[in-house]
C-alpha cells in the first residue's frame, strides 16, 4: 500500500488538491473544514514527511506551511481589532465620505485607489485588513451592501501589489533570482499596472452601478456627517495609530532592517495587548481563516513535494519550442490561470529556476533577445492571476471570511464572476504591453 502511494504520489496529491478545490467551490462544506480534511489525508497517506530530515534534505510537513503569512495575519488582525475600538476607522471613513461628498461611485474609486497604492508598499493582506473596517462603516452609512466595495478593494490590492518588488511575494522571489532591484520593478511594471487599474475600476464601477446608488438626501446626510464624537477613546487611538504606523514603517524598511513583516506585526500586537483584555481580543480573530490557510498550505505542499508543480511547469516549457515570443505568452497566461487555482508562491519558486535555465548562456538551446520579458511575464501572471478565484490570493480569502462573519457572504462563483473578468482583462493588456515593449 505504502509503495503504491509513494509511486503514485503526484497523482494522489493532485487528486486531493482537485477534490478540495471542488468542495471549496461548491461551498457545501465550510472552507476551513475542507482544507483541514485535505491536509489530514495528505499527512496520513505520507505524501509529506511529518518531520524535517536534515540528513537527506527532506522538507517536513510544517516546512510547507508559510508561518510568516499565518503570524502576519494574526498580528494584523489583533492590531486592527484593537485600533477599531477607539473609533479611528469610523473617523477615517466619515472623512472620506465628506471628501467625496457622499457619491458612492467616487467613494468606490477612492477606496480602490488607496488600496492599490498601499498594496504596492505593504503586503496585500495587511492592506485589506486595514481597509475592511473603513469599508463596513461606509456601507453602513450608505445603508447598502458592502460586497461590491470589498470585491473591488481586494481586486485592486492584487493589481497594486504587482507594481513593486515588495508588493507581492512572487516579485520578491523573481527579484532575488533575476537580480532585479526595487526600481526595476517600478520602472517596468508601474505603467501597465496603472493602465490595468484604471480599466479594471472603470469596468467594476459599470458592473456594480445598480448597487452604487443612494437617495440624494442620504448623500447630503453622509456628506455632512459630524465626526467630532467618533473617537471614543483618545488614548487608545493615539497608541494604536502610533503602533500601526511603526509596524508599517517596519514593513517599508525591510530592505534596511532585514526583519520580516510578521515580526513587526506580532510585536505591535503584543505591545497593544498589554493594555487590553486578551481573551476579548482573541475571540475576534478570524480563526477559521487561519486554519483554512494552514490546511491549504499542507495540501499544496503535498502536491509540490511529489513533483506536481514542477511537472506542470516543465510541460509549460515544452510547449514553447524555443520561441521567446511564445514562451513569454505561455508563461504569462499559464501563470495567470494556475495562480488563481494554486498558491503562487511555490509556483513562482519552481518557475524561476526554469526561466533561469531557459536564458542561461551555457545552455546551447538558450533563448536570446529580450529575455527579461520572461521575468515580467512571470511576475504579471503570478500576481494578477490571484484575482481569478476567491482562493487565488490570501487577501481574497481573508475578505471573504470576514465578510461572511458579518453576514455578507461572498460566494466562490460570485467572486469569480468579477475576478475572472478582471483577470482576463489584465492578462490581455499585459500581453499587448509585453509584446510591444519587449518582443516586437
Amino acid at each position: 500500500m505504502l509503495e503504491f502511494i509513494h509511486s503514485h504520489g503526484m497523482i494522489i496529491s493532485g487528486a486531493i488538491l482537485l477534490i478540495a478545490y471542488i468542495f471549496i467551490a461548491s461551498e457545501k462544506i465550510q472552507k476551513s473544514v475542507v482544507a483541514l480534511v485535505g491536509a489530514s489525508l495528505t499527512m496520513l497517506l505520507g505524501l509529506i514527511p511529518l518531520s524535517l530530515n536534515l540528513e537527506h534534505n527532506v522538507k517536513g510537513v510544517f516546512e510547507y506551511v508559510d508561518f510568516e503569512v499565518i503570524f502576519l495575519l494574526i498580528g494584523m488582525m489583533i492590531i486592527v481589532n484593537i485600533a477599531s475600538r477607539s473609533g479611528v476607522f469610523k473617523w477615517l471613513a466619515i472623512n472620506l465620505l465628506k471628501l467625496t461628498k457622499g457619491h458612492p461611485k467616487t467613494v468606490l474609486f477612492a477606496l480602490a485607489a488607496f488600496t492599490a497604492i498601499a498594496s504596492a508598499f505593504l503586503d496585500n493582506v495587511t492592506t485589506v485588513v486595514l481597509m475592511m473596517p473603513i469599508t463596513f462603516v461606509i456601507a453602513k452609512e450608505f445603508e447598502t451592501d458592502p460586497v461590491p466595495f470589498l470585491i473591488t478593494e481586494v481586486l485592486a490590492s492584487n493589481i497594486g501589489g504587482t507594481a513593486t518588488l515588495i508588493g507581492d511575494p512572487p516579485n520578491i522571489i523573481i527579484g532575488t533570482r533575476a537580480g532585479l532591484s526595487f526600481m526595476n520593478f517600478v520602472q517596468e511594471l508601474t505603467p501597465i499596472v496603472f493602465l490595468i487599474f484604471m480599466v479594471s475600476i472603470g469596468v467594476l464601477i459599470f458592473l456594480f452601478r445598480k448597487g452604487l446608488k443612494t437617495a440624494p438626501e442620504k448623500m447630503e446626510h453622509v456628506a455632512n456627517l459630524d465626526n467630532s464624537k467618533t473617537i471614543t477613546n483618545k488614548n487608545l487611538m493615539i497608541r494604536s495609530v502610533i503602533t500601526l504606523g511603526l509596524v508599517i514603517l517596519g514593513f517599508v524598511t525591510h530592505d534596511i532592517t532585514h526583519i520580516s513583516a510578521y515580526v513587526f506585526a506580532v510585536s505591535g500586537a503584543s505591545f497593544l495587548l498589554l493594555f487590553e483584555k486578551p481573551k476579548e481580543i482573541y475571540r475576534d480573530v478570524e480563526w477559521l481563516t487561519i486554519f483554512f490557510f494552514i490546511g491549504l498550505f499542507i495540501i499544496i505542499g503535498g502536491f509540490e513535494a511529489n513533483g506536481g508543480i514542477k511537472f506542470l511547469a516543465d510541460q509549460l516549457i515544452v510547449l514553447t519550442h524555443g520561441s521567446l515570443e511564445l514562451a513569454t505568452m505561455v508563461i504569462l497566461w499559464a501563470s495567470g490561470i494556475l495562480s488563481g487555482i494554486i498558491d503562487n508562491i511555490p509556483y513562482t519558486a519552481t518557475m524561476a529556476p526554469l526561466i533561469s535555465e531557459l536564458i542561461n548562456p551555457a545552455n546551447p538551446n538558450a533563448m536570446t533577445g529580450a529575455t527579461h520579458a520572461l521575468w515580467w511575464a512571470l511576475s504579471l501572471g503570478a500576481c494578477l492571476g490571484g484575482n481569478l478565484t476567491i482562493i487565488g490570493a490570501a487577501a481574497n480569502v481573508l475578505v471573504s471570511e470576514t465578510s461572511a462573519s458579518r453576514g455578507h457572504k461572498i460566494s466562490f462563483l460570485r467572486f469569480m464572476k468579477y475576478g475572472a473578468l478582471i483577470t482576463f482583462i489584465s492578462l490581455v493588456l499585459s500581453s499587448f504591453y509585453l509584446y510591444f515593449r519587449y518582443l516586437r
